[in-house]
């Protein structure tokens, strides 16, 4: 009864929950909430310092009592309690204004392909134990195709391709629901390990996770753009053990990335081939949809095309169309019913 008092004071929520970054969407209002999944504790008192932008400024500079940790790996969750923790700060951080005293929001969230039971059950724990007092996870290929536009609910072969953070997912969808799909741990993530390597081979240099993440972003490429683009990248020479600087161009990075790519166009290739025909025709005449932050990556749509021979185009605001696709069916809880995975138990809603 208390449940449903204060959830009629409380925001309901759509939560994109992904390995490198969590968004947030209330109705009426949009995407309030687009941090990094990071979270710095204190291990001698046990207490969250950081969550979000905040920890992630901490990474790599930490005392041996602070630790900045990731709970999401590979889409799912690996530490429950700081998951939990975590939410419960986003969820109490976006009621701040309201006269809400305990937030029972109705929450929807994505959930990765292939997550087991087990996994499923500790993501609605999660939300249960962050205050909430409903939770509808659906898988994100659905909901980055709901955030693109495309028409999910028709007879029609739709083709998404979800680059995020610890996951790609690959998914054709038709009628609500995945006909045929790959999901790889090959992503962004990955790639940033690439430039690491990379680095350390042909540079005899270290470098941490953030530098490699902004070369990434800032010169990453799948095709020569002919700007020979060109960034710093510091870090500390592995002969001498001394701080080292280096020119890192376009086409190292490229490089670097190469077998990350190829693996997540091999897999592309993979899925078509066991769609169905009928889909098959209709994927090739609307084409292939990329989201994610990967889809950032420079060029990579024409090198999908170039392999597969399809049309690709990538989704406008790809890295929020999941938690766009999500806020979406806060307003239409007959397609939430029709495309929810299915409660683990009684404590998914209270």
């Amino acid at each position: 009864m208390f449940n449903r008092l204060f959830g009629r004071f409380s925001r309901d929520i759509a939560i994109d929950l992904g390995t490198s970054h969590t968004r947030l969407f209330i109705k009426e209002k949009g995407i309030v909430m687009h941090e990094p999944s990071i979270v710095a504790i204190n291990t001698r008192t046990n207490q969250i310092l950081a969550v979000g932008h905040a920890a992630k400024d901490m990474v790599g500079k930490t005392p041996p009592h602070i630790v900045t940790t990731r709970p999401l790996s590979k889409g799912v969750i690996s530490d429950f309690e700081v998951t939990e923790k975590m939410l419960k700060y986003f969820v109490d951080t976006i009621h701040q204004e309201s006269f809400t005293i305990v937030p029972r929001p109705h929450i929807v969230m994505s959930v990765p392909l292939e997550i087991t039971e087990v996994e499923r059950k500790a993501v609605e724990d999660a939300a249960i134990g962050a205050g909430a007092r409903e939770v509808s996870l659906v898988e994100s290929p659905i909901l980055a195709a709901l955030g693109a536009g495309l028409p999910i609910e028709a007879s029609i072969g739709n083709m998404i391709v979800d680059i995020g953070g610890g996951t790609t997912e690959i998914a054709v969808i038709s009628l609500c629901g995945i006909v045929t799909w790959k999901s790889l741990t090959v992503a962004g993530d990955e790639m940033t390990k690439n430039i690491i390597t990379y680095a350390r081979d042909v540079f005899n240099i270290l470098t941490g996770d953030k530098v490699a993440e902004q070369v990434k972003m800032r010169i990453g490429s799948t095709v020569d753009t002919g700007n020979r683009l060109e960034i710093e990248m510091r870090g500390r020479d592995l002969v001498t053990g001394l701080p080292k600087q280096v020119i890192i161009n376009e086409g190292q990075v490229r490089e670097a990335i190469y077998k990350s790519v190829k693996v997540i166009i091999e897999n592309i290739k993979a899925t078509i081939e066991v769609t169905p025909p009928e889909l098959v025709a209709d994927i090739y005449e609307h084409g292939i949809v990329l989201t994610g932050g990967g889809a950032l990556l420079r060029g990579i749509e024409r090198s999908i095309s170039k392999e597969v021979d399809i049309p690709v185009r990538i989704a406008e605001d790809p890295m929020t169309a999941t938690v766009r696709g999500a806020g979406l069916l806060l307003d239409q809880p007959l397609l939430l019913r029709d495309i929810a995975l299915p409660a683990t138990g009684h404590d998914a809603v209270r």
